[in-house]
């Protein structure tokens, strides 16, 4: 994308109603704009950090074996009904009522209607265990929302739904869903502690959230420092071997994660201290297993090996897609502005022409556009050195090839790397190939 052509508003004046530094950025970024309290319009910068973020969730789902649906974001009020949840849950669901007088509402999440759609197919215990997902949009009318997207009124969720025919094959769902879940943020290029959590609203009697650290964090955290240097990735478990599932949930659960509403001292002190970490944390994910408590309230069952029918086991998943955005710029950041993790960004790196007219600058920087389309930033503006410089930092782009006529005319590229600083001057060959393995 050519960035004279780009649709880019960014600011240079800090918003007086942002009050933390993802709001801040992503606002003076050109990454969204308010529409209403709470609500906000992704603009294509911030779309394409979303639709990556939900690529590397999505890959991370589909490899445990979850299937993909998508669901509606109205719903019939009559399965909330059934389920017993829709005068329980409270003022943060916005109810609806159509022209034909139906009572419906705007989804704040999807237990009820995965249920439902699961009770009219399954049947049978040899149809299970299902694990079904979606990535879609939400409402929860926040009463004072705040913060930009990190707690906005609308927001973007993956949640996956796990039916199973018994208590011990529902907790191996969990447990292999808890992995995927660290692997997802780990590939997101941010440390996410998995703590042990209330159900709340949702329900049930199992839970984890999963906290990425971030000084503007809302949360107080306490966590063995073990937790930071564990590669995920490299977890040698067996995600269909329920054995395997339970020594990883094991050996992860072993070290202390507790946010400050669970803080146990007596357990705090049991930590050897050169490994005890504090500081604050931002929830970005949550899960739950909750046995029978939809499938029961609203009467879905399957045939069981006996042929009597059975409840199945249920848990529900939640990662915040648009709240990632937010978490990960509070996480990474500096004064010049965004330092995106790689894999995130919205361009994996930007080419700045520092002389645009110049025939060799021209030349070179068509060349290395050339070599990842679609991918890469051209940044082809009548600007100063300086704004561009600057516009890149705030961005965020992971990295910069930067183009000046003396290094053009000798053939040569001056490379940056965002999240460090650290500058080098390469063969335009050398460039080609570096955007060969971005690309």
């Amino acid at each position: 994308m050519r960035l004279s052509r780009f649709f880019l508003p960014t600011l240079k004046e800090i918003p007086a109603e942002a009050q933390i530094v993802s709001h801040r950025l992503m606002l003076r970024a050109g990454l969204v704009r308010q529409t209403a309290s709470g609500i906000y319009a992704w603009l294509p910068a911030g779309l394409r950090v979303l639709r990556n973020i939900s690529e590397v969730v999505r890959q991370e789902q589909d490899a445990i074996g979850a299937q993909e649906v998508l669901m509606p974001t109205l719903q019939p009020a009559e399965l909330w009904r059934r389920s017993g949840r829709y005068d329980a849950y409270g003022p943060e669901m916005l109810r609806i009522r159509d022209r034909h007088e139906r009572d419906l509402l705007y989804g704040p999440t999807n237990e009820e209607m995965i249920t439902d759609l699961f009770g009219q197919s399954v049947k049978s215990y040899r149809e299970l265990p299902q694990v079904l997902y979606h990535i879609q949009w939400k409402f929860r009318d926040e009463v004072r929302p705040r913060f930009g997207v990190m707690r906005g009124r609308e927001f973007l969720m993956k949640d996956a739904y796990s039916f199973d025919i018994d208590h011990a094959s529902a907790v191996a769902s969990y447990h292999r869903m808890m992995l995927a879940y660290l692997r997802t943020f780990q590939r997101l290029g941010v440390k996410a502690i998995p703590m042990v959590a209330d159900t709340g609203p949702i329900g049930g009697e199992l839970s984890h959230e999963f906290i990425i650290l971030a000084p503007t964090g809302e949360s107080g955290v306490f966590y063995d420092g073990a937790f930071e240097t564990h590669d995920w990735l490299a977890e040698p478990v067996d995600v269909d071997d329920p054995a395997s599932l339970q020594a990883f949930f094991a050996r992860t659960t072993a070290f202390y994660a507790a946010t400050d509403e669970k803080h146990d001292e007596a357990a705090w002190s049991t930590v050897a201290p050169e490994r005890r970490r504090e500081g604050r944390g931002i929830e970005v994910g949550h899960i739950f297993h909750f046995g029978t408590k939809y499938t029961g309230s609203m009467g879905v069952s399957v045939s069981g090996p006996d042929g009597q029918p059975v409840f199945p086991q249920m848990g529900s998943y939640g990662i915040g897609v648009s709240r990632l955005v937010g978490a990960i710029i509070e996480a990474s950041h500096d004064e010049a502005g965004i330092i995106w993790p790689d894999g995130v960004a919205p361009f994996p790196a930007a080419i700045l022409n520092l002389k645009p007219g110049d025939a060799a600058c021209d030349a070179l920087c068509e060349r290395l556009y050339a070599a990842a389309p679609g991918r890469l930033l051209l940044d082809d503006r009548a600007e100063r050195a300086g704004v561009k410089f600057n516009d890149a930092d705030l961005l965020g782009h992971p990295w910069q090839f930067v183009v000046g006529p003396r290094g053009a005319a000798a053939g040569r590229v001056e490379l940056k790397r965002r999240a460090t600083g650290e500058r080098s001057e390469i063969d335009a060959s050398d460039a080609l190939s570096k955007i060969a393995a971005l690309a």
